[in-house]
């Protein structure tokens, strides 16, 4: 069963989301907040797998609330999707270092909404073709290249390119495809660059190849 914690400002946002995750079997809702207080408050009372959280809120915003949940230890396990109807540029790449897993706009279709869910509660990144564009622009500005980070020489040639696959936006499934692995074995060596880099989830992993140089703004992934 997936766990989840809807942070709206508006009540009927809140009612509707409930609403469309209660028809869903592996689904179960156990708290909401109303704003980034409460929903840091009850992530660590409920310790939900994923927290949907509204961007703009009254009081501490979805991007802070978001900050103090995934810094937090005790939280590492809990999955924060973003949830707006505003343009993302401005809060893509800062919600991508904090750890967030993905984004959702408001109007997303009830089973898209669900299937998010159970993606990001797996540890996949939610992060769409868009926003891997809008990411790839903000590296694509700056006029110096990255430092090299020394985290990256933990890992084996293997694992680079693991994590080059991973900041093309693969899934495991994809990865396991394009390296003639399993799935597990896709997984294993994911989870492996996970603790290497010390890093809690996909979407870190995305931006550090990024920042490391490792992936550079031109680089397709294949």
């Amino acid at each position: 069963m997936i766990t989840v914690l809807i942070a709206d400002d508006q009540r009927l946002v809140r009612a509707g989301f409930r609403s469309i995750l209660e028809d869903e079997e592996d689904i179960e809702v156990v708290g909401e907040a109303a704003d980034g207080e409460q929903a840091v408050a009850a992530a660590r009372a409920l310790r939900p797998d994923v927290v949907l959280m509204d961007i703009r809120m009254p009081g501490t915003d979805g991007l802070e609330a978001a900050r103090r949940i995934t810094a937090d230890p005790r939280l590492e396990t809990v999955r924060v999707v973003i949830l707006t109807t505003f343009d993302l540029d401005e809060y893509v790449y800062r919600a991508l270092r904090e750890g967030v897993t993905g984004f959702l706009v408001k109007d997303t279709e009830p089973e898209e909404l669900a299937h998010a869910l159970r993606v990001a509660a797996r540890g996949d990144a939610l992060i769409s073709p868009s926003v891997t564009r809008r990411l790839i622009a903000e590296f694509a500005g700056r006029a110096a290249p990255p430092p090299p980070d020394p985290r990256l020489n933990a890992l084996t040639d293997r694992e680079r390119e693991v994590l080059r696959l991973v900041a093309a936006g693969l899934t495991n499934d994809r990865i396991a495809a394009t390296l003639v692995v399993s799935p597990a074995t896709a997984k294993t060596h994911v989870s492996r660059v996970l603790t290497k880099l010390g890093v809690r989830d996909r979407s870190q992993l995305v931006v550090l190849a990024y920042e490391s140089g490792l992936v550079s703004p031109g680089w397709l992934g294949g």
